[in-house]
């Protein structure tokens, strides 16, 4: 359960970044009065959210699923 939040928040941020990044670098201009076009200050956070999503989704992998704690005590 733990990893598909952390993957289905990944797999948000990743495309709600590219947003950010070409609203701020003026390629997309939607919706057309958005405070975001041709803003150099979110083309950063919309980059720092896409990796930090990526960083999510290629982490989640390191988090134990339910049946790995299981696995894991019955060896202790």
């Amino acid at each position: 359960m733990r990893q598909t939040i952390l993957i289905l928040a990944g797999l948000l941020a990743i495309p709600f970044g590219a947003l950010f990044v070409l609203q701020g670098l003026g390629m997309v201009r939607w919706p057309s009065s958005s405070f975001m076009i041709d803003s150099r200050t979110w083309v950063l956070r919309g980059a720092i959210l896409a990796v930090l999503g990526a960083v999510l989704v290629g982490g989640a992998r390191l988090v134990p699923t339910r049946a790995e704690r299981k696995r894991s005590r019955r060896r202790d």
